[in-house]
């Protein structure tokens, strides 16, 4: 009996093999394709929080800012170096999916099976090629599930510990992981699992959690709870553009992959109904309350993304005991249409990821189901544009004149780009930015860009156009469409510390 559970964990081990290359391949592929366009408006925001680094920002917790700074650490930024950590999050995550079916008692073709069905989730591809917070909540979610699964199955409350952590890393990442642990505590009261109420391994995971978020706590409470407002700022903002609309839709097409829809049904169904998962179903509460708890709140649809992998990892073991039950020509026929269906699902990678060539039909297919890849483009020329208007002004002019930025992607580029022009910092009013203040000596003219000549002039005695926001590749984004003017604005009416409290924006 030995031998044989000896000789099944290492069947198990070295099936672990193949996926592990299979996801290291993967961050080789983003980080030879990550550098297709150029940075996200985004990830030029992060990277200027990355050089501020605080206990906390008006938009984020503090986990993403700081691994920004951590990959400052090997030299100049570029967009696939910055991702690195993202794309190497996104693989850790399929390896965990194999990893949870294993767990729940999937042999070598279930975990390659749920690893496929992670790996093309159209989110995670995304992930995997934008630095956001997206990448690390993923992460977390999934780790926090690997860390109950092995808790569920062996019994054993030590697990809390680290499960614990990873949700004191989850928060500090991102707040809807909250939703998340609603589904935990949801779980955990539902099952015999809370038998564990009076174990101490429970409340030091909990300890752990809280000791981990007190100091991005102590940050809010000194600056007043400013993401509060923010939040309900981006949350009413998204209800009235219609971006929490398709939340339904979204499961299927944006947070899952539409070819692993029966997969992940079927997964949470075993997760409530089978009796091989009775000692799991606290994994399945971890899916449900969250799914009912955004629907409720109108989240985003992609925040419930991180779910998938264990439900695939389900599935994917139901699926494979089915098929153990058949005979050897359907069972192989079958498992042979499994993998060729993954393998089309990977065709999502056109629309996740900038590989397909600016102006091409390819990229007009992309853009058009994910407008992030435009945002991608036109930051170098815009701020070279800034750079030529700052530099016709006349030399007594120019020492007095700065550059006011409304929307943080326009700081976050002038900020990178623009020391190569001689330009000055960027001043802005949006999140953090404001927080940061308009500097010390603040100048009486600006150049500015994102605003409309009706929101400027009541603040300056002249407003005169004098660029346009470039147009590269014919690529139209929200910079070329919302914002192609761009203004010379000249004496400032009132002092900057008297206009600065009333300017506060969030977006």
């Amino acid at each position: 009996m030995t031998e044989e559970l000896e000789s099944r964990n290492v069947t198990a081990r070295s099936a672990l093999v193949p996926i592990l290359i299979f996801a290291a391949a993967k961050v080789l592929f983003h980080f030879l394709t990550n550098d297709g366009y150029g940075f996200h408006r985004d990830e030029l925001a992060t990277i200027d929080d990355a050089k501020h680094l605080a206990w906390g920002y008006v938009a984020y917790p503090p986990v993403t800012p700081f691994f920004g700074r951590v990959a400052m650490l090997f030299g100049d930024v570029t967009p696939s170096t910055l991702r690195f950590l993202p794309s190497v999050a996104q693989s850790i995550v399929i390896v965990l999916a194999a990893l949870i079916t294993r767990r729940f008692g999937g042999g070598r073709r279930a975990q390659w099976i749920a690893a496929l069905a992670t790996a093309i989730a159209p989110l995670s591809l995304a992930a995997s090629a934008l630095y956001q917070y997206v990448a690390f909540d993923f992460l977390w979610w999934v780790l926090i599930a690997y860390f109950v699964v092995r808790l569920a199955a062996a019994r054993d409350p030590r697990w809390w510990v680290p499960a614990g952590i990873a949700i004191g890393l989850g928060v500090m990442t991102k707040y809807t992981i909250l939703f998340y642990v609603a589904g935990i505590v949801a779980g955990f009261l539902l099952t015999d699992l809370r038998r564990h109420l009076r174990s101490g391994w429970l409340w030091a995971g909990v300890a752990l959690s809280l000791l981990i978020v007190v100091p991005h706590l102590v940050w809010q409470m000194q600056h007043d709870f400013i993401t509060l407002d923010f939040l309900d700022h981006i949350r009413a903002r998204d209800v009235r553009i219609g971006r929490t609309d398709g939340f339904i839709r979204d499961q299927f097409l944006v947070a899952a992959n539409p070819i692993t829809a029966p997969l992940w049904i079927t997964g949470i169904v075993s997760l409530f109904l089978a009796s091989r998962f009775a000692k799991f179903r606290i994994v399945a509460w971890m899916a449900l309350v969250p799914f009912v708890l955004f629907v409720l709140a109108r989240g985003r649809g992609y925040y419930l993304a991180p779910v998938y992998p264990m439900l695939f990892a389900a599935g994917a073991t139901m699926l494979i005991r089915w098929l153990d039950a058949r005979g050897p020509v359907l069972r192989r026929t079958a498992f042979a249409i499994v993998v060729v269906l993954l393998l089309i699902g990977s065709g999502a990678a056109v629309v996740a990821i900038p590989i397909a060539p600016i102006g091409s039909e390819l990229f007009e297919l992309a853009t058009r189901n994910n407008s992030d890849l435009k945002e991608e483009i036109g930051w170098p020329e815009l701020v070279a544009e800034v750079a030529r208007i700052h530099q016709s002004l006349p030399a007594e002019e120019r020492v007095q004149t700065g550059i006011f930025c409304s929307n943080y992607g326009e700081a976050g580029a002038v900020n990178l780009y623009g020391p190569a022009h001689g330009l000055p910092p960027a001043i802005s009013n949006i999140n953090s930015y404001w927080l940061r203040g308009p500097g010390p000596n603040p100048p009486p003219n600006v150049i500015v860009l994102g605003a409309s000549r009706e929101d400027l002039e009541p603040f300056f005695e002249s407003v005169t156009v004098a660029g346009r926001t470039p147009v590269v590749a014919g690529v139209e984004n929200e910079e070329t469409r919302d914002h192609p003017d761009i203004y010379l604005c000249r004496g400032l009416r009132q002092p900057w510390e008297k206009v600065w409290p009333s300017i506060r924006s969030f977006g």
